[in-house]
């Protein structure tokens, strides 16, 4: 008797120690869906306007209720696209084959890469390594800190054509790997501590950065050609840098400032840093043969980023190839490639959105809204006209996950329009180049670089947004007063 209760009691043990399934986490919001919902409806039964075809109205509706999703989220990020793109096909508003071809987008491509590459730094200890002789040298102040990284961008800007290569394959594993250091890591909910800053500071220094140098960023020629063909203005690599060295440096030092007095780090100054730094690179002692691979790895990328274009290797391509190789000499493993859920994710999301803004251009949503706002300014004085057509390029960035798309469906009519409202030639196809780029500031899908910073987690979409904006007005501030005053030097009017 004495053992059958004794066995009962170990039963009862037993069970209470069984762990209890935990229902899983519902991550749908209903109300916020039937209010996405509400939105695209509305647009999509509103009669397009004269000159506008039906499919590009109907597929604008749904962009626009994408972006209603994204912002007050029904699902996450991915789930919001993959209704998206459903929608897209069940409505007949484009065919299957049409939906799923952002996927084929090599940029895309190029920022799921440069995400696994970021994983090759983290893993093999070689960021942390590069991270520590960061602090070792800068890490006094954390605002220090973030000027360094923004000089070490501008130090490449001029040789890599690719900001998201430059971006998210070279600054972002370093910043990570710095905010690892400091135990800054959205994972365990403590991103404020560093991490949230730098990640922000790199970001939008690389929109300046990208904007300085006619080779930063490959829409920049794209614009010179554009400005060749349609009005035969013929900017130079030179003309472009000194048109735009004096506000872009304006630009690097105010921006980081305002970041940091309106989300500040937690850690702001780190005295003790640069000892600490030097003793953990003792404890790592020599580089290990992964590092040293690693190592050859980001050579051979940086290498095939910057000249891969004489032997026709694009960016994307360079990557794959920085790649095969982590996984051939298993720096990388299959499994840390499927572990890397940040990649995937925005594979989903950006593919999602890169396919509506192309549809939208192709359609000719984008050159009847462009057509319209020629008609806007007609008559106005130039200066008006220049100031009411470069915002309106400025803030329709908030339509395009591609700067490069906005470049090729925007710039020449926008260009044609300001110079035939007497607007300076030279002095117009740089602002709107220049432009250009820092429109990127305001979304976290509107260039290449910001879905690899936004996917790390450490910035919300609210604050990226919000401090985006801020910074935008920053933007045209400095560029409009500070950089006018320097080409009126200039003579370009």
């Amino acid at each position: 008797m004495a053992q059958a209760v004794k066995k009962l009691e170990q039963t009862k043990n037993v069970v209470k120690n069984v762990p209890v399934e935990e229902k899983p986490k519902k991550e749908v919001n209903f109300v916020a869906l039937l209010i996405t919902v509400a939105i695209g409806a509305i647009i999509w039964f509103i009669n397009p306007p004269a000159g506008l075809d039906q499919q590009a109205w109907h597929l604008f509706a749904i962009f626009v209720a994408t972006i209603v999703g994204l912002i007050i989220k029904p699902l996450p990020m991915g789930g919001v696209a993959i209704l998206s793109m459903t929608t897209v096909v069940l409505t007949g508003t484009l065919e299957l084959n049409q939906a799923l071809s952002g996927f084929q987008n090599t940029t895309i491509w190029l920022i799921v890469i440069a995400f696994f590459i970021s994983r090759g730094f983290i893993k093999t200890g070689l960021g942390n390594r590069v991270a520590y002789m960061f602090v070792k040298k800068f890490g006094k102040k954390t605002l220090g800190l973030s000027y360094s990284l923004l000089v070490s961008d501008l130090m490449l800007a001029p040789a890599m054509p690719s900001n998201t290569a430059r971006g998210g394959g070279i600054m972002f594993p370093i910043i990570r790997s710095l905010s690892e250091t400091f135990g800054s890591s959205p994972e365990k909910k403590t991103e404020g501590k560093i991490g949230s800053f730098l990640t922000k500071v790199a970001f939008q220094g690389n929109m300046i950065t990208s904007a300085m140098f006619m080779t930063a960023m490959a829409a920049n020629p794209l614009a010179a050609s554009l400005a060749a063909d349609t009005a035969g203005i013929n900017i130079t690599w030179t003309g472009w840098a000194v048109a735009a060295i004096v506000p872009g440096l304006v630009s690097l030092i105010v921006v980081p400032y305002f970041i940091y007095k309106v989300y500040p780090p937690e850690i702001k100054e780190t005295p003790a840093a640069a000892q600490i730094a030097e003793e953990k690179l003792k404890e790592m002692g020599a580089l290990k043969k992964s590092e040293w691979s690693m190592i050859a790895v980001f050579f051979l990328i940086l290498g095939l980023w910057i000249f891969g274009s004489k032997i026709s290797i694009d960016a994307t391509t360079a990557a794959l190839i920085g790649l095969s190789v982590l996984l051939l000499t298993s720096v990388l493993s299959w499994n840390d490639i499927k572990k890397e859920q940040g990649a995937w994710d925005t594979l989903i999301w950006f593919a999602a959105l890169v396919m509506m803004a192309s549809f939208l251009n192709e359609l000719g949503m984008v050159p009847w809204f462009s057509e319209l706002m020629g008609n806007s300014v007609s008559g106005m004085v130039w200066i008006l006209a220049l100031v009411v057509l470069a915002l309106i390029y400025f803030y329709s960035h908030y339509f395009f996950a591609s700067a490069t798309a906005h470049v090729s469906a925007m710039y020449a009519a926008f260009l044609a329009v300001a110079i035939a409202a007497g607007a300076p030639p030279m002095l117009t196809a740089l602002l709107l180049g220049f432009f250009g780029n820092l429109f990127g500031c305001i979304t976290h899908y509107g260039s290449g670089p910001a879905p690899v910073f936004f996917g790390s987690g450490y910035v919300s979409q609210n604050k990226w947004w919000s401090i985006g904006f801020g910074i935008s007005l920053i933007h045209i501030v400095i560029w409009g007063i500070v950089g006018g005053l320097w080409w009126k030097i200039l003579g370009l009017w």
